[in-house]
């Protein structure tokens, strides 16, 4: 049994509201050529979940927040990574 604890971040950026689901890792399932998942973030939109990056229990939120907006600048707003360090610094 596992002992995942779901969390989940709500963050408002450029305009637009990203809300965000940790998920507990996922067996392989060979039959079905299913490969096994990690523990999980995801974006989730319209109903359908989108994998973000690894969940880290006890990952500092600031830290947390951080990476979830440098995938949504990447993956959403297809914003280039060394872009993004020019702007923050």
């Amino acid at each position: 049994m596992s002992s995942h604890k779901v969390e989940q971040r709500r963050l408002s950026y450029r305009g637009r509201e990203f809300h965000f689901v940790s998920y507990d890792a996922q067996l392989a399932n060979e039959r079905r050529g299913v490969e096994a998942i990690p523990p999980m973030w995801y974006l989730m939109n319209e109903g359908k979940r989108r994998p973000v990056l690894p969940h880290v229990p006890g990952q500092e939120l600031v830290e947390l927040d951080e990476a979830l907006l440098r995938w949504v600048d990447e993956q959403v707003f297809g914003l280039k990574p060394m872009l993004l360090q020019r702007q923050r610094k």
